[in-house]
């Protein structure tokens, strides 16, 4: 991605795993790329992240109208 200027960035946010910006228009969003993608969904998978407590029916019900 181009150097964005400030004015783009006003649609922009930092990929969780690089910080690169990207936008919501990016297919991988909210990461930059595909590598970006595959590296957090690793650290699901190694269990480096972690719910922090157990769902609850109220969670569940969340949203749904």
């Amino acid at each position: 991605m181009k150097n964005p200027t400030a004015h783009d960035t006003k649609n922009m946010t930092h990929c969780p795993v690089c910080r690169q910006l990207t936008t919501h228009e990016n297919e991988h969003y909210p990461f930059c790329s595909p590598r970006c993608k595959t590296i957090d969904l690793g650290r699901w998978v190694d269990e480096k992240y972690k719910i922090s407590r157990p769902i609850e029916q109220r969670d569940l019900e969340e949203g749904v109208d």
